[in-house]
């Protein structure tokens, strides 16, 4: 499939868009991210934009790991990692056969409901955190799962280190290192399994970079102006907006 020559001027703006949000999600905007997945996904088709996507993301997750290292939590990163590469091994066996709009509406739904709990958490001004293993493993699962199909993992990562209440630099620091490691591991599976990475998709992303890295630059001036829990509510705020776009999308 040769998405260089196929694609329109209309196709093109909208793919250096989604390139310039991806910029800006890996640079601490999280959330917006999933606006990239449906952009993406209009252009390319559902799973073949996971090829088109993931090189992006993985080139994003080493300038954020560059950037935020120093601020990565390890024991949240050790608690969430085995159970999202879990949920990536049962995305990679049925991935294959899911219906993907109906996929999409379920998970959207799911992150609604997920994130209405979390603002319920924010309106009563509790500071615990849950330390149920249950809510780790099965938000671990859920990620791996959503990221293996359709790059969706975000939402789940924003509720999770929402609930921990981490502050904005442990929480980019942390998420940069855990989305590194996760989308190195998703590649194998994706270039030999699903077939959906090729020289073509390859070529489009160096042509995209330029948008990327100009959106990781525009996310870090922006994210510095935000303090901690004003930053709490613009990840909570542009969650909500990606899930109801994907619900919708059709």
């Amino acid at each position: 499939m040769d998405l260089l020559f196929n694609g329109s001027i209309t196709n093109w703006i909208l793919i250096l868009m989604a390139a310039f949000i991806i910029g800006l999600g890996k640079a601490g905007l999280k959330g917006i991210d999933m606006m990239n997945v449906t952009i993406m996904a209009i252009v390319f088709g559902g799973k073949a934009s996971t090829g088109v996507v993931l090189p992006l993301l993985c080139v994003a997750d080493i300038l954020a790991v560059y950037y935020y290292n120093r601020h990565a939590q390890w024991p949240q990163f050790w608690k969430l990692i085995p159970w999202m590469m879990v949920g990536i091994l049962i995305g990679v066996y049925v991935g294959k056969d899911i219906d993907e709009v109906l996929f999409r509406k379920i998970m959207a739904v799911i992150i609604l409901i997920t994130v209405i709990i979390i603002v319920g958490f924010e309106f009563r001004k509790t500071k615990t955190v849950p330390t149920n293993k249950l809510f780790v493993a099965s938000t671990g699962l859920a990620a791996g799962f959503t990221t293996m199909l359709g790059n969706l993992a975000g939402a789940f990562a924003n509720v999770y280190f929402l609930a921990m209440r981490m502050p904005k630099n442990d929480f980019i620091g942390t998420a940069a290192w855990v989305f590194l490691v996760i989308n190195l591991f998703k590649l194998p599976f994706q270039v030999f399994y699903w077939k959906n990475i090729t020289v073509a998709t390859l070529q489009t992303d160096f042509l995209l970079a330029p948008a990327l890295l100009l959106g990781f630059w525009a996310g870090l001036k922006i994210v510095a102006t935000l303090k901690d829990d004003r930053y709490r509510r613009v990840v909570i705020v542009l969650t909500v907006l990606g899930a109801m776009v994907i619900f919708f999308k059709r």
